[in-house]
């Protein structure tokens, strides 16, 4: 286990479950996937996975996500964080903006530092997701949000109803090929890590404040990248409409 300023540095109970890799839970992927959760018009259940390369307890959190990645009722993202970068591996997918984000999300649950794996669902909930089961389970019991605005696909931009609160409007580019990571140094040296939905671009097309409002769409860097936009609240960091492109 390794303790540092950006890393497994937050409760005791999250440095014992999230910086020691059981070898009961490796296999996570291949556990039985509880009922699609019941998000219904609401819109899906947004599972966004904060992980690194450079970390040895992330594999079984990332096999969870890639065990759900493909439910129609879920957009998972996986965004692999720099902090990891120093510990002789440099994460091939990691980006300081998604490192950011992460920090965003800390200071939204009042939590000192940033940790690894870390699971947040929604804008709202957090775990480690490294339990056989904990991540599927949580997805069924997660509670859709509600009285969010309607997001249009126009093609070229994305419209955002009318609806009230005040929130950031992202774009969010994944790759759903599954990518197979031959890691040759750290704390993974020696293993080959896939991974799905990895995130290959954030960006903040602008805020929204309850009234209708259009946000033009660039074009993809990669025509196999899917496209999602998240309309996040700026007063508590929960996700309040979520769309797949």
């Amino acid at each position: 286990m390794r303790i540092a300023f950006a890393g497994c540095a937050l409760t005791l109970s999250i440095l014992l479950a999230s910086c020691q890799q059981s070898p009961s839970i490796t296999n996570d992927a291949n556990a039985a996937t509880p009922s699609a959760a019941k998000s219904g018009a609401s819109g899906p259940v947004v599972v966004e996975l904060y992980q690194s390369q450079g970390c040895s307890s992330c594999p079984p959190a990332n096999a969870a996500l890639n065990a759900i990645a493909d439910r129609d009722d879920v957009i998972a993202l996986s965004f692999a964080v720099t902090y990891w970068d120093r510990l002789g591996w440099k994460d091939i997918f990691a980006d300081k903006a998604y490192t950011q984000r992460q920090y965003d999300y800390a200071g939204s649950f009042g939590n000192a530092n940033v940790y690894t794996p870390q699971i947040v669902i929604n804008g709202k909930q957090e775990l480690t997701g490294i339990k056989r089961g904990e991540l599927a389970n949580a997805v069924s019991a997660a509670k859709p949000y509600t009285g969010g605005p309607v997001i249009i696909d126009k093609k070229t931009a994305v419209s955002i109803g009318k609806a009230s609160g005040t929130a950031k409007v992202w774009l969010v580019r994944y790759d759903p090929r599954v990518q197979n990571v031959a890691v040759r140094s750290g704390e993974n040296g020696g293993r080959t890590l896939p991974h799905k939905n990895i995130v290959r671009s954030l960006e903040r097309l602008g805020d929204w404040s309850g009234a209708t409002a259009n946000y033009p769409l660039s074009k993809p860097a990669n025509a196999a990248w899917k496209s999602v936009i998240l309309v996040q609240s700026k007063k508590t960091g929960e996700i309040i409409a979520a769309k797949q492109l």
